[in-house]
């Protein structure tokens, strides 16, 4: 059997970048050797087996022909005549055409390693523009592989372009975007994706809300970088630095997409946005079928982030009421640190506020442990019933948290 490692881990490899995954090619195979040899079968599109002991992935070599739109209209053919070369060049970057054998050696018939020297993302083969989907790897490449310096081959960008131009992008599926939009959001660099898909003009067809921001402007004084879409993707960069979670990530990217809701004859102002938004956001995750917990926390943020910048000025009830929409008191959901990361990005995601310290954040964290603190157990087993026992509660958790906010008032 010959086998050869191919792929990212090969990739990752040659730039001494951590592997987390090996993808092995099969030459000269056919799925029922494979089997007689031990290896479990576990491909529905294409032959692709688990190994016996390492239970590491291992493909039969094969080419692939497309017949419709869409990344899944291929014909695959995959037989024992099918050669390495084949093989690799139906990938899509040079950089992941590279192969490898059991004893190190290299193959590299496309000139993947002076890709990677030069760091540079370029297709393989006009059959390239075939998948849409690799627009969107393409875009999560350079959300991983930035900060080393990468770039994409100006022949490569005009090739995406045409492809956005003919509709291809138009038939990504939503699980498939989201799949790729999540991996970004944990990457070194996920802003770097929206401004790849930005360059080849598929934003606006793979996340409009997120482009329409583009071109909306903001009051100078608050926002010198004036573009919300910019903006969006300046507090993504400070998300990225505050928190490695998806969910933070991504609730501080979308938090102002209400912002393209204004009537333009109110520009620069945003009265409302926060509002505004949650359809939108809504909209949104229904469409890319995004998770409960990213879509709860962006709806968090979205709603309530200029409270938190302004929690200083808030009064007792209105930061209970909010604590409470946080589901700060309730131990197992609240997510309330993650809240106040993502409105922290928010502030620092300007130009020139970057390090400007977040004290709300701080703030607002020690008025909800005090919140959390209460003694309940005489109104729980008291003579009140229903919401009465609700508002009592309320009331006490204002009563225990308005000596701080008036002192802080105060000290303003």
């Amino acid at each position: 059997m010959k086998t050869f490692l191919v792929g990212g881990a090969v990739r990752d490899s040659l730039l001494n970048y951590p592997v987390k995954e090996r993808d092995w090619v099969v030459i000269g195979e056919t799925p029922e050797s494979m089997i007689e040899q031990g290896f479990t079968a576990v491909g529905k599109d294409f032959p692709v087996f688990l190994h016996p002991k390492t239970h590491e992935e291992y493909a039969l070599a094969r080419t692939e022909r497309k017949t419709a739109p869409g990344y899944k209209g291929f014909i695959v053919h995959a037989s024992a005549d099918v050669t390495l070369e084949q093989d690799l060049m139906r990938r899509d970057l040079t950089i992941n055409a590279i192969a490898m054998d059991e004893q190190d050696n290299i193959f590299d018939p496309y000139h993947g390693k002076k890709d990677l020297d030069q760091r540079i993302f370029r297709h393989i083969s006009p059959a390239f523009s075939e998948d849409p989907v690799r627009v969107l790897r393409i875009a999560r490449f350079t959300a991983r592989y930035a900060h080393l310096g990468f770039t994409i081959a100006d022949e490569t960008l005009v090739l995406m372009k045409q492809m956005v131009d003919k509709g291809e992008t138009d038939h990504l599926v939503a699980e498939r975007v989201w799949a790729e939009l999540r991996k970004a959001l944990t990457e070194r660099t996920p802003a770097a994706f929206f401004y790849t898909l930005k360059d080849c003009n598929a934003l606006n067809s793979i996340f409009p809300e997120i482009d329409c921001l583009f071109g909306v402007p903001q009051p100078e004084n608050y926002h010198p970088e004036i573009d919300t879409g910019i903006h969006s993707l300046l507090c993504l960069e400070q998300a990225t630095k505050l928190s490695d979670k998806a969910e933070v990530r991504l609730a501080a990217l979308l938090h102002d997409l209400g912002k393209a809701k204004t009537d333009p004859s109110k520009w620069p102002s945003h009265h409302g946005h926060e509002q505004q938004g949650l359809a939108v956001l809504d909209q949104f995750c229904q469409r890319l079928r995004v998770p409960k917990s990213f879509k709860i926390l962006a709806q968090q943020v979205m709603h309530y982030h200029t409270h938190c910048h302004k929690v200083f000025q808030l009064k007792a009830s209105t930061i209970i009421d909010m604590l409470n929409s946080l589901a700060a008191f309730k131990s197992a959901t609240s997510s309330i640190e993650n809240f106040v990361i993502a409105c922290e990005a928010d502030a620092r995601g300007r130009t020139g506020f970057e390090n400007k310290p977040y004290p709300q954040a701080t703030h607002l964290l020690k008025l909800a442990e005090i919140a959390s603190q209460i003694d309940t157990s005489e109104i729980l087993h008291g003579k009140l019933k229903g919401s009465q026992i609700g508002e009592a509660i309320r009331q006490l958790r204002i009563k225990a948290i308005s000596g701080l906010v008036k002192e802080t008032r105060i000290n303003l």
